[in-house]
């Protein structure tokens, strides 16, 4: 197992308020990884200490057993946060050749990525419509779009199908199944417990803590349990 993300004994704490207790967590190349847990538990921290967005208070993250560097890394991954960071303002085909411009990508080859990722998220035909125009579940499927524009190695995809319809989200799936064959890693949040048992690989945060991290059916073997959901409720169930 190729491990392309590696977290060593991660802590964080807000003030006096720890909210990461010594995470360890190696996320394997070329897989889909689910991270779920709870609201509270620690999920979007985590990804947030992997881009730079937030500090470690204490442990190691590093990058293909490397440190992580800031201008090489930034390049090879495409991040998509939980609130949509979109310029209202503007178009989507605006908002993606500003994007664009700061992944580096050619002139040449904005106008054809542009054409694929907003075919890959069903918004082509909007391409020209502001975004304030736009529902919630458009502005996820651009924040999408945004995130795969530069072709990343490596995509953190933080509630990445929330307000996004069924049979949208099944196809959107897909998509990521193709990126995982083309040897991408994804690194997926998700309150949704279907989507998590169709990742590869699961961690699972309670209380800043890691429960179980393998595979969606060898974790609910564990449990003795029929699904994700009944391992979070039998765990709650076991701290009272």
């Amino acid at each position: 197992m190729d491990v392309i993300i590696d977290f060593k004994n991660v802590s964080k704490s807000f003030g006096h308020h720890p909210v990461l207790n010594k995470v360890d967590l190696s996320i394997p190349s070329g897989e889909i990884f689910g991270l779920i847990g709870p609201s509270g538990s620690g999920k979007t921290t985590l990804i947030k200490i992997f881009i730079g967005l937030e500090s470690l208070s204490a442990g190691e993250v590093s990058f293909k057993g490397e440190e992580i560097k800031a201008i090489p890394f930034y390049k090879k991954i495409g991040y998509m946060a939980q609130s949509d960071a979109l310029y209202e303002e503007l178009t989507a085909y605006e908002n993606l050749q500003f994007f664009a411009s700061i992944y580096g990508l050619k002139k040449k080859e904005r106008k054809q990525r542009i054409e694929e990722v907003m075919k890959t998220v069903d918004l082509l035909d909007h391409l020209k419509k502001p975004v304030h125009l736009y529902s919630g579940g458009m502005k996820r499927r651009l924040s999408l779009a945004i995130a795969l524009l530069h072709d990343p190695e490596v995509l953190i995809l933080d509630e990445p199908t929330v307000g996004i319809d069924p049979v949208l989200r099944k196809e959107i799936w897909a998509q990521f199944q193709k990126l995982k064959k083309h040897g991408r890693t994804l690194l997926i949040t998700t309150h949704v417990m279907d989507e998590a048992e169709r990742c590869d690989r699961l961690a699972l945060l309670r209380d800043g803590k890691i429960i179980a991290n393998e595979k969606p059916e060898s974790i609910t073997e564990s449990f003795q349990v029929s699904s994700i959901e009944e391992v979070f409720l039998k765990s709650e169930v076991s701290n009272i």
